[in-house]
């Protein structure tokens, strides 16, 4: 008789916890993407700037 409520025991507690690891949701959301600042922005104009320099002086020769 013991047993015939363990085996009980142990079914209902299988069942609720495996609907409970089966409902545990989906990944986590991807970060938001970076915004680019002024610094970034700065760095993309000096580096422009230095190319073009170097163009204009190497084309003077």
């Amino acid at each position: 008789m013991a047993n015939k409520y363990l085996k009980v025991i142990f079914i209902t507690s299988l069942i609720l916890n495996s609907s409970a690891l089966l409902a545990g949701g989906g990944p986590p959301p991807p970060p938001p993407p970076l915004p680019i600042d002024g610094g970034i922005i700065g760095l993309f104009l000096l580096a422009t700037a230095f190319a073009i320099k170097k163009i204009r002086d190497h084309s003077k020769k």
